[in-house]
């Protein structure tokens, strides 16, 4: 009977092993949702608090250089009041893992302002911010009258056929998916601290700018 419980074991072992990678649906609510709850824990537990538990180790963001979030994040008192934001426009990639956000945010004093956020899937699933950045306004962006999600085509198709799998690193286990690369970003900054970041998604010829945020010398 035990050398029978071991055997099973030992099966049910190697079929974790053999597991291939996770996947996602490219289900922009999930990336609303996601929002929402960050925007809701930064009015319960403190704005600062909020980022710092909603961050990938490897989070960047601007003051106005680039940072790791996480150093400067370190330690930071919450203000009395928090930014409250609302998301407009979120895009997915075809595979799940990569999403960006915008809309505008609001200051308890009034100041008015936009936001573009970049959100990857984590080990679990779960949704970690890994860019955030923004910039006040004289006035609110416009927004639509029903909050858009649009979900990015796939582009693993046009890889070529022929190009091996990457190694997995681990005896049986399965080689990862390529990446997806529907949706692109990118963040330039320059010595003078303005910077532009913009979102590029597949078409499924090309790919279409869906965010391009530019953000002057600060003053």
């Amino acid at each position: 009977m035990r050398a029978r419980l071991a055997f099973l074991t030992l099966g049910a072992l190697a079929l974790v092993a053999a597991k291939p990678p996770l996947r996602f649906q490219p289900d922009p609510s999930s990336v609303i949702a996601a929002e929402i709850a960050f925007n809701r824990l930064a009015r319960d537990k403190g704005q600062w608090t909020a980022f710092r538990a909603t961050a990938a180790d490897d989070a960047v963001m601007f003051m106005p250089q680039r940072v790791l979030a996480r150093d400067w994040l370190k330690g930071r008192a919450d203000p009395p009041a928090p930014v409250n934001w609302s998301p407009s426009t979120v895009i997915v990639s075809c595979d799940g893992g990569l999403a960006a956000s915008t809309g505008n945010w609001t200051r308890p004093d009034g100041t008015v302002g936009y936001f573009t956020t970049i959100w990857r899937r984590d080990k679990k699933g779960a949704w970690k911010w890994i860019l955030d950045h923004g910039d006040t306004l004289a006035t609110p962006r416009a927004v639509p009258d029903y909050l858009t999600g649009k979900v990015a085509t796939c582009k693993q198709g046009q890889r070529p056929e022929t190009q091996p799998p990457p190694p997995s690193g681990k005896k049986g286990e399965r080689p990862p998916p390529p990446p997806d690369e529907s949706l692109l970003w990118r963040a330039d900054v320059a010595a003078d601290g303005s910077r532009t970041v913009r979102v590029q998604a597949w078409n499924g010829s090309s790919y279409d700018v869906v965010i391009e945020d530019r953000v002057g010398v600060p003053s």
